[in-house]
């Protein structure tokens, strides 16, 4: 067989299927193996990916669009930008937009599909070239006058088309890949402002019948974009292709990276996040983030490392809005029949959720700090959310002796409320946060978080805010305490940190007594 012909039947061979074009640029491009998934008793949702695109491609479904929720870690974008590249091995006039949640990631996918492109192997086996006149990752073209452009999915979507107009064939589409960013989809502003750029730019972006708008990625909330289209809100009809990470009979859509034992403990530990990113269906409007049964009533307090108090102070005193709460809480070292484990848990050891008028706050608060100061280890610091009223009692406290105060301010980057408590849900539902058996806060705190919901119909989450606080103290950051590790730097800041909150609290023990 000679040259020529070996080169045609194996062009023609990856012409006429993405599953194996995807499959030997992947090994070429990356020099890695791609990763075949072979699930038990389904299909692979790789060949359901490259299925569907093919078809999208072949035009077998016309005047609809794709959508195709999957898991994080599938794959997905890698052959998004692999059906790119095939099918610009049949048509390479064709124009793409590729859309992501910024323009950034979007860039990063298309300069990928560019590497394909303007690789050795793909130019000689297809005579596909691209345009000496490329330089930028974020916009490349053909020598045939196809185009490839990146978007994020908040910006305008401008000066670029997908498609061509009056064509019978295939020749391009929208490409939109995880339009949300996960830790930004609970905010009502950031989400309904992708939604609203879709129905204002992004609908209007396909240039002619046949050119599809094809949505790939992750659910994150339950009115996200993905939701739009399944719910079928759109004026444009779509197909739709959801593959769950765990099926019916619980066999794991991608067992290579993600095995049924981790998605079964995901579903346990972060309920919310597998529910929305691996199940396909996130929480139902008003479901609960945090059930009772996953705050554990100990016989006894446990002996504490260190205690400290949260604070959330209301806006005014009336009872439309938030009370103000204040919780005592206690970090530990976890013991399993009487050895310790090496993992940190929360005692919520007391609790007050009260209406106070803005005079008294401080007189309040300071009897609460009494209280918490006559326990067997008093507390080391009072952290106080830095807004309205907490500002003037963070001012008034830090005047006093005994009591060292951390400012708590909530930013652009620590999220929204939502994404806190879902960072705090794992904590909770792993039994890290408990209570002294019969204690008096108990059930106001569990009926209260068990309101907390994902999409803020909640009423009140004073409480829930001065919990989250002590997870992130305590558990997350590790400020008050944390486990021997090899980090010595670390361990000497802790050290310090640590000294000067013993010689605060021996004041407050000499003025409180045990």
């Amino acid at each position: 067989m000679n040259i020529d012909h070996e080169k045609e039947e194996m062009a023609a061979r990856l012409r006429g299927s993405l599953y194996e074009f995807t499959r030997f640029f992947t090994k070429y491009i990356t020099n890695r193996d791609y990763i075949e998934s072979k699930p038990v008793g389904r299909e692979s949702h790789q060949i359901s990916i490259c299925r569907e695109l093919s078809a999208m491609t072949r035009l077998e479904h016309p005047d609809e669009n794709l959508l195709i929720n999957v898991e994080p870690g599938s794959g997905k974008s890698l052959h998004i930008c692999m059906w790119v590249a095939w099918c610009y091995t049949i048509n390479p006039q064709c124009n793409f937009i590729y859309i992501s949640y910024s323009q950034t990631l979007a860039a990063e996918q298309t300069a990928f599909i560019k590497l394909i492109m303007s690789s050795e192997m793909y130019g000689y086996l297809f005579n596909v070239h691209l345009s000496k006149d490329t330089k930028a990752k974020d916009h490349f073209a053909t020598t045939e006058g196809g185009h490839v452009a990146a978007f994020g999915s908040e910006g305008a979507v401008t000066g670029r088309n997908a498609g061509l107009p009056g064509q019978k064939s295939f020749s391009g589409a929208v490409i939109i890949d995880d339009a949300h960013k996960p830790d930004e989809a609970h905010s009502d502003t950031l989400r309904e402002k992708v939604i609203k750029n879709y129905e204002e730019t992004i609908r209007q972006r396909p240039r002619g019948h046949n050119v599809p708008i094809v949505f790939v990625g992750q659910r994150v909330h339950e009115a996200d974009l993905a939701a739009f289209f399944i719910e079928d809100r759109d004026t444009k009809k779509w197909r739709k292709i959801i593959l769950r990470a765990l099926d019916d009979a619980g066999n794991a859509l991608y067992p290579e990276v993600h095995p049924k034992e981790y998605l079964l403990e995901l579903q346990n530990k972060s309920p919310y996040v597998y529910a929305a990113q691996f199940d396909q269906n996130p929480n139902p409007a008003g479901g609960g983030l945090f059930r009772p049964e996953w705050f554990l009533e100990l016989d006894k307090d446990p002996e504490m490392l260190a205690t400290f108090v949260t604070i959330d102070s209301a806006e005014t005193s009336k009872n439309y809005n938030d009370p103000t709460a204040m919780s005592f809480l206690g970090v530990y070292e976890i013991e399993v029949f009487g050895k310790k484990t090496g993992q940190l848990g929360l005692h919520w050891i007391d609790a007050l959720e009260e209406w106070i008028d803005a005079k008294d706050l401080e007189d309040r608060v300071l009897d609460f700090w009494r209280e918490c100061a006559r326990h067997k280890t008093p507390p080391l610091i009072a952290a106080i959310e830095k807004k309205s009223t907490g500002v003037t009692l963070i001012a008034s406290l830090n005047k006093l002796q005994g009591i060292k105060v951390m400012d708590v301010q909530r930013t652009a980057a620590s999220g929204s409320k939502t994404s806190r408590y879902i960072e705090m849900q794992p904590y909770i539902a792993s039994k890290c946060v408990t209570f002294t058996y019969n204690a008096r806060h108990v059930q106001l705190c569990k009926k209260h978080m068990a309101k907390i919901t994902a999409n803020n119909t909640h009423r009140h989450d004073d409480l829930c805010d001065t919990l989250y606080d002590g997870v992130k103290i305590a558990l997350i950051d590790k400020l008050l305490y944390r486990p021997e590790s090899n980090d010595t730097g670390a361990n000497d800041v802790m050290n310090a940190i640590a000294q000067q909150m013993r010689r605060q609290q021996q004041l407050r023990m000499n003025r409180y007594g045990n």
